[in-house]
């Protein structure tokens, strides 16, 4: 695999993610003393920092990566939302299309780190169902991307948020496969098993524990292949991708399946590194085809997030460096 090439090939790719937006708030400061007035620790707040999450940090992935990336979510007429849509816009993220609701609120999640550990964090969130007039407007404007930009892959980044229902769910897979889009799921416990007929299905074992109410004590090729199986009988799906934590990834299709272990990294927090998987083995899949690959790079670009604290975009030159140093024999 000549890894210039197919990272230059990135940039003639067009992404849609569709899903959960939130803003990610960090305060960080220093822990000196306990508060006289409860035994809780007090902050002394040095800087305040805002990084966009959940769906958004899937496309901020993308784009860091250069693929010519949309975005399409519903979010509050608030400050919040202000906030996220300007972050978003300055990484080159088209958010033409994201609908701003009177009624819901934009999610905040709000930490308080001292020397980069968490010591609290406050949700502001509104998660129940958008209406079915919201769900008609984000199928129209889904029409409307998907006819305007022809995207190679849609990403579906379900985080329980009330973007994506069931309804909404079907509605736009049965619209990728129309137009014989390439459909990547991230889901979450809620709408685990609505996302009949897409093309790649990536949870990670501890979704796939709660979604399928499976007790699974060991992880191992047959077992994993058998995970698939009982996946595919429900969902039909093409692809899964099934991220592992410390033991790497799974995938299978129709032809092959491998369990990838993880490279050894010096971690420092998690977050977010799902939404790395997906957005790289959703853009990989789209310029190539080839799961083998797209699981095996997704495997890197997940354990190189992990070395930084929060929710970070890959880095695109370390990235194709490591690729090349990995993969390239």
């Amino acid at each position: 695999m000549n890894f210039d090439q197919l990272f230059d090939s990135f940039r003639n790719t067009q992404v849609l993610i569709i899903g959960d937006v939130m803003l990610d708030t960090y305060w960080w400061g220093n822990v000196e003393r306990i508060s006289p007035e409860a035994p809780v620790p007090v902050v002394e707040l040095r800087h305040k920092e805002c990084r966009v999450g959940g769906a958004a940090n899937v496309a901020l992935n993308t784009a860091s990566l250069g693929a010519k990336t949309g975005i399409i979510s519903v979010i509050g007429n608030d400050s919040d939302g202000q906030t996220l849509l300007d972050l978003m816009n300055e990484q080159s993220i088209d958010t033409s299309f994201v609908i701003r609701a009177e009624g819901r609120i934009t999610t905040n999640k709000m930490r308080v780190m001292s020397r980069n550990q968490q010591m609290m964090r406050l949700d502001s969130e509104i998660t129940t169902e958008i209406d079915e007039r919201l769900e008609e407007t984000v199928i129209r404007n889904v029409e409307a991307y998907i006819n305007n930009y022809h995207p190679g892959v849609v990403i579906f980044e379900d985080y329980n948020k009330g973007v994506l229902t069931t309804r909404l769910i079907e509605k736009l897979v049965n619209l990728c496969n129309r137009h014989k889009i390439i459909s990547a799921v991230d889901p979450k416990k809620k709408n685990f098993l609505s996302y009949k007929n897409v093309t790649l299905f990536k949870p990670n074992l501890k979704e796939v524990k709660e979604g399928l109410n499976m007790a699974i004590e060991e992880v191992n090729l047959e077992k994993m292949q058998h995970i698939h199986h009982v996946l595919r009988e429900v969902l039909q799906h093409q692809i899964s991708l099934i991220t592992l934590s410390e033991k790497g990834v799974f995938y299978q299709d129709q032809q092959k399946s491998a369990i990838i272990p993880t490279h050894v990294r010096k971690i420092a927090d998690v977050s977010g590194a799902g939404d790395t998987v997906i957005a790289v083995v959703s853009l990989v899949m789209a310029v190539t085809k080839q799961i083998q690959l797209a699981a095996d790079m997704a495997n890197i670009a997940g354990g190189l997030v992990c070395e930084s604290v929060g929710t970070v975009a890959i880095e695109k030159e370390r990235f194709l460096n490591e690729c090349k140093r990995l993969l390239a024999n």
